[in-house]
This record gives structure tokens, sequence and C-alpha cells, in this order.
């Protein structure tokens, strides 16, 4: 049987390539190569260039939120201004330094468009002053932010009793009483007594009894330990009697452990004998004057 003729030849050899198709190949990638990388230097250099031009600059930095401090204060204390790159801006840090202002409770910065930063500001709300040898604000917290200026225009009862040795050493321990002291004026508030008898100054003896200095003639009103609360009712209750009465108490008197629900009144001019509501207590020419500030409603912080 004759073999037929091979259609398939697997053994036929390929043609060889042209003369300097191999070499023009390789001109052609090291072409696109190049081109490639050029057109990367380019845009690293166009992005560059970009940045460092007018169009991705800070052109705007707003500021809300404030009553007591003003934006350019606020500003002041700021790594990032008007004008610096607007990528590369650290926003954490900005808010961290802005955040060291006194008036500043918490701060947020965020980025908008077009090219500005927004900053958040929430202030701290002052409760009171504190007699620290000389006059600071106190928050709701009880923490010491600013030295009282007279711009801050603020009539706030004051705290004695503490001493700057007492902050510098022992702020820690200093602060809860602070808050304490804060919470208790609150009270003094809600319970309906500002209308009544404006408080001036919150004293607080070493024993933690509690002196108070009330009113326009700076009232005293020793409520010495313990059951404030109560006592703050039967407080409102003195000073309505003492008003339908027409009379000017010196002193009200109820620091009486054995009777917290006893009140002493001693009118004004009266030196000893206790006179109003209820007899004298005998421990009354003992007791210790609180030393505090004792200021009236329109009358200027004296010392006692």
């Amino acid at each position: 049987m004759a073999r037929g003729r091979n259609r398939r030849r697997v053994d036929r050899e390929r043609p060889a390539p042209p003369p300097g198709a191999l070499r023009q190949g390789l001109t052609l990638a090291l072409a696109w190569a190049a081109g490639i990388a050029c057109a990367a230097a380019l845009a690293v250099g166009g992005y560059r260039a970009f940045a460092a031009g007018e169009l991705l600059r800070v052109q705007a930095i707003r500021v809300t939120g404030l009553a007591r401090a003003t934006p350019a204060e606020v500003l002041a204390y700021s790594p990032v201004k008007v004008g610096d790159d607007f990528v590369s801006a650290d926003v954490e840090a900005m808010a961290a330094a802005i955040g060291r202002h006194p008036w500043v409770r918490s701060v947020k910065v965020s980025r908008r468009f077009p090219l500005a930063l927004d900053v958040q500001v929430a202030e701290r709300d002052p409760r009171a002053l504190v007699d620290l040898g000389g006059l600071y604000l106190v928050d709701a917290d009880g923490r010491v932010f600013k030295r009282a200026a007279p711009g801050d225009g603020l009539d706030l009862p004051v705290i004695t009793g503490f001493t700057r040795e007492d902050y510098q050493e022992r702020g820690g321990v200093l602060q809860p009483k602070l808050q304490a002291a804060v919470a208790f004026i609150q009270s003094y508030g809600d319970a309906g007594l500002g209308p009544l008898a404006p408080l001036s100054e919150f004293h607080r003896d070493d024993d933690e009894s509690v002196v108070l200095y009330v009113g326009d003639r700076g009232t005293q009103v020793r409520l010495g330990q313990g059951d404030h609360a109560q006592k703050l009712v039967r407080l409102r209750q003195v000073l309505e009697e003492i008003r339908a009465q027409g009379k000017r108490p010196d002193v009200i008197y109820l620091d009486d452990r054995s009777r917290p629900d006893r009140a002493v009144v001693r009118p004004l001019g009266l030196a000893e004998e206790g006179a109003g509501v209820g007899p004298a207590p005998a421990r009354a020419e003992t007791a210790r004057e609180g030393q505090g500030w004792r200021r009236g409603r329109d009358a200027p912080l004296v010392r006692r």
C-alpha cells in the first residue's frame, strides 16, 4: 500500500525573521518605556507645581461657636494659617493647639471645599470665681481655666477657703471640692433663693463647714456641715419671713447639728443675742467667722 503525502509537516523549519526586526522591536519597547517614564515625571512635576501654586492653598479658616473669645484670639494658637498647603494641613495638630486656648473646651477642625478649614469650638461655661491669691474662673467640672479679667464682664459668686498652694500642690484633690462648690451654687439658684438674696460668696472652712454671704448687704449665712439641701429650703423660708417683717439680718445661723430645722437670726447692729426666728445658740459667740470676700450685688469686692 503506497503512502500518501504527509499533509502535516511538523518538521518544516520556520522562516527566519527578516534582518533587523529584533532590533526594531527592542527600540520600540524602549521608546514606549521612555514615554511612560516621561509622562509619569511630568505628572509628578505637574502635581508639585499645582500644589505649590495658589490653587491648593488654604483660602479661608472659619471659626464658629465663639461667644467669649474672638476668632483672631483662637487662631493665634493655630499652626495652620491661611495660605498653607490645603492637602498636607495637619488638622488634628491644629485642633490640639487651638484646644490650649483657655476659653476652648473642645474643638473640631475639618476641611471644606472650596479650600477652606472649618473650626467648630465649644467654649467653657464659667460658673463661679475662685480666690487663689487672685480671682480665677471655674467651670461646671470644677476646673480652673483662666485668671479673671475686667473684660470678661462676669458677675459670678466667689468661692473662698482655698489657697494657691492648694491648687498648685493638690490640684487633683482640689478639683472635686471646687466641683462640689459649683454644684452647691447651682442648687442655691434652683432653690429659688437668687431673687430673695443673690449669692455673692461661698466659703468652705477646713472642717467642711459652709458659710455663705448673700444679698446686697452681704448677710452671713452659717450652714455648717451636711444637710445642705434641707438647709437651703429652710433658708428660703427664713428669708421670706425676714422680708415680710422688713428686717435686715446680719447673720443667719442654720448650723445647729442637733436641731437642723432650727434657724437663728441676728439682726443688723445686734452684737450678742440673736433675735428673730428662735433663740441664739450658746456657741454663737465662739463661732469662727468665715474669712473671704463679702460683696453686695452692686458693690466691688472688698476683703472681710
